[in-house]
């Protein structure tokens, strides 16, 4: 008889095979599909063992606001898709954001970011952190001479989105990376848009990579959620600690679902950029479209970074049309399967009119110096026919 296979490590298989079986762990019943432990705390079998469990010499779960298995099993799966050593889920995308700053930050501290980012961590850089004593730096994503000009000695970290949202500008990841640790300071990285199948930070440098997992991790419009990844050491650093205190915790149901999703993320994903490349080029050919943007399109300012840093142009599109405001609510009004939504990475295609709704607290003269106009949409792109999206669109722009 010839000897077993040996079975490959896990971080030896490639992502989609990762994203079906990594981070499994099996009941004694061997369950195919991961097991939901919906409990809020864990029975110890002796005093002895529950003393251990909090002080780490006993292996365990000891409750689920600090851990639990079928969370771990999300944060294992992510860890594995993203090639980072540790992950936490977080019971949102903007609860990730939040623990990613204020974890590494005290007072007197000094932060640099981009002034093109989400309304939300926007204000988590220029309003929260202030308020806590940490000075903030607003710098042009694209320039990275502002980087550079911008640290301090007592710059803690650097914040981007690449792209940016809503103005799907692509930031020169590894070159903000090299500035940041040449200051001493860190790079966090929002790669939601990107996702991890198209772009991965952490190997172009930076220190830590967030995502709002209700966007393509779910993909489905269903549950809320959230991750932050980095080494084994920053995360126990800055991460662990402050999320068991604070209490951000991911629902195991929410984990349970993002698992079963995680496993048709490489399909989702490859379809929603075939669908997007398609309408891009579309919306760029029609009267009453001012301009579209879109990484993968030639025109766009960044088209040879987002081809050196991605794998794919994304599965948003951002166009601008005739008549302001205005114009931007008619196209939106005639749309019939393209829903109207501040959500992005769904199954569905959303549209979104971002100085109404996402962007809408900051002021307009900071929303224009972001290039966020009134007629400006975003369009995340969803699985629909591209045929049957094309036909909406079609009608959308006639009636602009």
């Amino acid at each position: 008889m010839t000897e077993p296979t040996q079975k490959k490590a896990m971080k030896d298989l490639r992502p989609a095979t990762r994203l079906v079986h990594g981070g499994t762990m099996r009941s004694q019943f061997g369950e195919m599909s991961e097991a939901l432990y919906l409990t809020q705390g864990f029975a110890y079998e002796s005093m002895e063992q529950a003393e251990g469990r909090f002080t780490g010499a006993s292996p365990g779960f000891q409750y689920s606001r600090f851990g639990n298995p079928t969370v771990a099993m999300f944060e294992q799966r992510m860890a594995l898709l993203e090639g980072a050593e540790a992950a936490r889920a977080t019971a949102t995308g903007m609860a990730a954001v939040t623990a990613s700053m204020l974890g590494q930050v005290r007072a007197g501290d000094h932060v640099v970011a981009a002034k093109a980012l989400f309304g939300s961590c926007r204000f988590i850089v220029e309003d929260l952190l202030p308020t806590y004593g940490v000075e903030c730096t607003l710098v042009d994503g694209t320039n990275l001479a502002q980087w550079k000009a911008a640290a301090r000695p007592n710059t803690r970290t650097f914040f981007l989105e690449s792209p940016t949202n809503p103005q799907l500008e692509i930031i020169d990841i590894r070159a903000v990376a090299d500035i940041a640790h040449a200051a001493g300071a860190t790079l966090v990285v929002d790669n939601v848009f990107a996702t991890p199948m198209l772009q991965s930070p952490l190997t172009l440098g930076a220190d830590c990579v967030v995502y709002s997992a209700t966007k393509h991790v779910d993909g489905q419009g269903r549950v809320l959620g959230g991750c932050v990844l980095g080494s084994e050491e920053f995360i126990m650093k800055n991460i662990h600690n402050f999320l068991r205190q604070t209490g951000p915790a991911m629902s195991p149901f929410n984990a349970w679902v993002m698992l079963k999703s995680l496993e048709t993320l490489p399909l989702r994903v490859a379809q929603q950029v075939r669908n997007a490349e398609r309408v891009a080029d579309f919306l760029a050919e029609r009267g009453g479209v001012a301009r579209v943007l879109y990484p993968w399109r030639k025109d766009h300012p960044q088209h040879e970074l987002a081809k050196r840093q991605m794998t794919g142009g994304g599965t948003v599109v951002v166009l601008e049309v005739d008549g302001g405001k205005a114009g931007a609510f008619r196209f939106g009004n005639a749309l019939q399967i393209v829903k109207i939504s501040n959500n992005l990475g769904d199954a569905k295609s959303i549209l979104t009119h971002p100085a109404t709704t996402t962007h809408q607290r900051i002021a307009q003269p900071a929303r224009e110096a972001m290039g966020i106009t009134e007629g400006m949409l975003r369009l995340s792109v969803g699985l629909e026919d591209i045929e049957d999206l094309i036909d909406d669109l079609k009608g959308a722009s006639a009636a602009v």
